[in-house]
């Protein structure tokens, strides 16, 4: 469901199934979690295997752009499948710049 990785002060987290309200929670806990630990200079969700999300995806985006602005990082959201860019989009998540 979730992978880290932390490099060149850059956290990645590999998201991978369907992003709904309880799958949301537990990448919420996991990602604020390593966060928290590492201090990442930037902080990349790589949406390449997801295959479903809901409005709790987007939710969890926006909260993460929050964390990040906090500790004065910066949010990535990285390998969005062309069917849930659209997602992202209409949400106003890409007017702040994170969409990759």
């Amino acid at each position: 469901m979730l992978k880290t990785e932390f490099k060149n002060n850059i956290l990645t987290a590999y998201i991978d199934g369907e992003i709904d309200h309880d799958s949301a929670a537990k990448i919420r806990t996991k990602v604020d979690g390593a966060a928290q630990m590492f201090k990442p200079r930037e902080l990349y969700l790589d949406f390449s295997g997801v295959t479903f999300m809901d409005s709790s995806g987007v939710g969890l985006v926006m909260g993460r752009y929050r964390q990040m602005k906090l500790i004065g990082g910066a949010l990535r959201v990285i390998n969005i499948p062309d069917r849930l860019y659209r997602i992202f989009a209409m949400s106003g998540l890409e007017s702040l710049g994170v969409l990759r």
